[in-house]
């Protein structure tokens, strides 16, 4: 596992220095957890709007729309 430096406010090192309290064995697996939990949070952020351009671009183009309907003709609903 690799280390590295960095520098929080004493409001975060309390926080974080509580880690027990939150289920933790410990002070990094607390920090890989919110990191974790972050990442998530801004890939589905992503997701999501990728998803409304998506949305956007289908709602304009109406050969799109077709398009789709020709495909989906004769499955089942």
């Amino acid at each position: 596992m690799l280390q590295t430096k960095f520098s929080i406010e004493e409001i975060q090192a309390r926080f974080i220095g509580n880690y027990k309290g939150y289920g933790f064995k410990d002070k990094s697996s607390m920090l890989r957890a919110a990191i974790d939990h972050f990442k998530k949070k801004m890939e589905l952020e992503s997701l999501r709007k990728s998803a409304d351009l998506y949305s956007e671009i289908y709602s304009k183009d109406d050969d799109l729309k077709e398009l789709t309907e020709t495909a989906v003709t004769g499955w089942p609903e």
